[in-house]
């Protein structure tokens, strides 16, 4: 079994990847770049994918978290893609993915 730190590693990545794409953009811009958007749905399937791979001590040490929705996101961006709603894609990278970056930090 491969350790946390090496998750935690693989999703910090992740996330300084959506933040880059993401940078100097607004919403609007976001929601018309179909490139940023395929970039960022991406990383958060592969961060996600990491996420489920923490051990439950680790996922217990950060309940400010929310991992069941992290892994029921990657299970949207994996099999229901039809389904994803790219506004709400925009409000989890400006709003959600720093509180996990502190958590994923410790």
């Amino acid at each position: 079994m491969k350790s946390d730190i090496l998750y935690t590693i693989h999703i910090c990545e992740c996330l300084d990847r959506i933040q880059s794409y993401a940078a100097g953009i607004d919403q609007n811009q976001f929601l018309a770049s179909s490139l940023i958007q395929d970039a960022v749905l991406r990383n958060l399937q592969v961060l996600a994918e990491s996420s489920q791979r923490l051990s439950d001590d680790f996922k217990t040490q950060h309940p400010e978290i929310e991992w069941y929705k992290i892994s029921g996101l990657r299970n949207i961006l994996t099999h229901d893609y039809l389904g994803i709603d790219i506004e709400t894609v925009w409000v989890i990278i400006s709003e959600e993915l720093s509180k996990l970056k502190r958590a994923v930090k410790d």
